[in-house]
């Protein structure tokens, strides 16, 4: 594949997916999603769309697109961390029509160089019932800058 002739990358690490396995807050627990009494929506936090986690919380994958210069996108397969009291009805709805009309409340819980970003307060909603719900909307600037700037591949790839 030829290399980006704007920041030299090769073409392919512009258009990708960056999953954080485990959110923030349950990085700085001593057991991590080990942690007696955690819940996984599936067998690993890698696989899993939910989690529950003593002293850390409740959590939903969603994903962020990046837009970068050119055409190209990053999206970040983060965690958003919700009220535990939404845990449930999120699990009920997901697997049925309607996770359809699903909109998630929370804070993002991930890191995201170069912005930062956690805990900003984010809104996820579903775009396609096939897909993990997106950060859509944010009443913090800064979050409602990266969803709707288009950003230079230096600024981004660089922290990946």
């Amino acid at each position: 594949m030829p290399d980006c002739p704007t920041c030299g990358r090769a073409l392919d690490a512009h258009d990708r997916h960056h999953r954080f396995t485990l959110p923030t807050p349950v990085l700085d627990l001593p057991d991590r999603e080990h942690t007696p009494g955690t819940w996984l929506s599936h067998g690993t936090p890698q696989e899993s769309v939910m989690m529950q986690v003593p002293g850390a919380g409740a959590f939903v994958r969603a994903l962020l697109p990046v837009r970068l210069d050119g055409g190209f996108q990053i999206t970040y397969g983060v965690w958003l961390g919700i009220h535990p009291d939404q845990l449930p009805q999120t699990f009920a709805v997901w697997w049925e029509p309607e996770y359809a009309d699903l909109r998630l409340d929370g804070v993002l819980a991930n890191e995201i160089a170069p912005w930062g970003l956690f805990p900003t307060p984010a809104i996820a909603t579903v775009r396609d019932p096939d897909h993990t719900p997106y950060i859509t909307s944010s009443p913090d600037p800064l979050l409602v800058k990266v969803l709707t700037h288009t950003w230079p591949h230096e600024d981004v790839l660089a922290h990946l």
